[in-house]
């Protein structure tokens, strides 16, 4: 049992404080891989904030909520290096799921997702290489932003994967997360969307355990009502269970490239699963990674065509709630393994994701993702809006 630690690693008092702007009034938990001046960006390992010091200079993404009037209160905890999916730090502890105490509360941006659910700010930021935070948003409840690819900036963010590395953000309702994301994305894409084709593809959703499944078919029952039926076809480009393996190894070597120099200098005592995750990656080999491509190029080819102007993808964020705090690492890695099934979909093809809290299984939270195309953040956080309601519940036709 990891022991429980507080959501922040670091808090500001007082906290910092830019201008006046549309996020006035919002309270900001900053995960501890963007850099903050001053302070010391520890990226989930004591290791590496005794190899990095303090930061020279305010990541711009943190710059940006700042100067549209956000206040930052603090930087969060986050598994080693954010190699991981779970939020169980063996260095620092796990910070506590409010919606699910007895249950781990996701990661690798654990810190801010548990602060969120606590009430200790009104938004988290985290990044999500793997599903860093559309996992934890589901497990602690929350309405969860993985920003296409690209369309923010990650200077000043500790690198893991750079082709996959992308911002998101978590709040407590979907009225907040659309006020950040228009801050952050004021030139994104908000304009009037044509009628949503939703595609909630069989293979995926077989993914999802029974219980889940049933938990969130009310809310697609809604949506086939509202919107003209599903679109039930299989992913393109093979069958789902050959994405993950690409996936592993393509972003594993990206890792190792980004990070393995700095491990073999400074050995951190990284724990376990951590450990094992970064052996793995540095055993890959340039072969391994150029066959990972072309089969990563042809989901991207594929599901690029798939994904018209106005298709909506709709998967479970998870293949169930939030493993226990308990389980030993075997369980661990099979759930990890089934969740990637379902979360390499948006990251393999660099695609903006919401997750909404639209349901309890096994008396945990579970989390309903919508997927679009690149690009049409602002217009999915819209769409999931109008789908699920200010509380996360979907809405029928009137």
């Amino acid at each position: 049992m990891f022991p429980v630690c507080d959501p922040f690693i670091l808090r500001f008092d007082p906290p910092l404080r830019g201008g006046d702007g549309p996020l006035s009034g919002l309270t900001v938990g900053v995960k501890d891989n963007f850099d903050i001046e001053g302070a010391v960006t520890g990226n989930g390992a004591p290791e590496w904030g005794a190899a990095h010091g303090a930061a020279a200079r305010t990541a711009p993404l943190v710059e940006r909520l700042l100067a549209q009037g956000a206040s930052i209160v603090g930087k969060t905890h986050m598994d080693e290096l954010a190699y991981s999916l779970m939020g169980l730090n063996a260095r620092y502890g796990a910070p506590l799921n409010a919606a699910a105490p007895d249950r781990a509360p996701g990661g690798s941006s654990s810190g801010s997702a548990a602060a969120v659910a606590a009430g200790l700010c009104d938004v988290g930021l985290g990044s999500d290489t793997g599903g860093s935070v559309r996992l934890p948003a589901s497990f602690c409840g929350l309405w969860g932003w993985r920003a296409t690819h690209g369309a923010l900036p990650v200077e000043g963010l500790a690198p893991l994967a750079p082709s996959y590395d992308t911002p998101g953000v978590f709040t407590r309702d979907a009225a907040t997360l659309g006020r950040v994301a228009a801050a952050l994305m004021p030139d994104g894409d908000a304009g009037d969307a044509p009628p949503p084709a939703l595609w909630a593809p069989d293979d995926a959703w077989a993914c999802a355990e029974p219980e889940t499944a049933a938990a969130l078919r009310p809310a697609l029952d809604a949506l086939a009502e509202r919107w003209g039926g599903l679109d039930r076809r299989p992913l393109p480009a093979g069958p789902l269970e050959a994405w993950l393996p690409a996936f592993r190894v393509h972003q594993g070597r990206e890792i190792w490239r980004a990070l393995g120099p700095w491990i073999e200098a400074h050995r951190p005592a990284f724990g376990p699963g951590i450990k094992e995750r970064f052996a793995m990656a540095a055993g890959l080999t340039d072969a391994d990674f150029e066959a990972a491509a072309a089969t990563r190029a042809r989901i991207r080819q594929a599901m690029a065509a798939a994904i018209g102007p106005g298709t909506v993808l709709l998967l479970p964020t998870s293949p169930g709630p939030a493993p226990r705090r308990d389980v030993d690492q075997s369980g661990l890695e099979a759930f990890r393994n089934a969740a990637l099934t379902l979360l390499c979909v948006a990251g393999h093809c660099g695609l903006p994701q919401v997750t909404a809290p639209v349901a309890t299984a096994d008396g945990a939270p579970v989390g309903l993702s919508v997927v679009g195309r690149v690009g049409t953040d602002r217009r999915l956080i819209a769409f999931a809006r109008a789908a699920f309601g200010a509380a996360g519940q979907a809405v029928a036709a009137a």
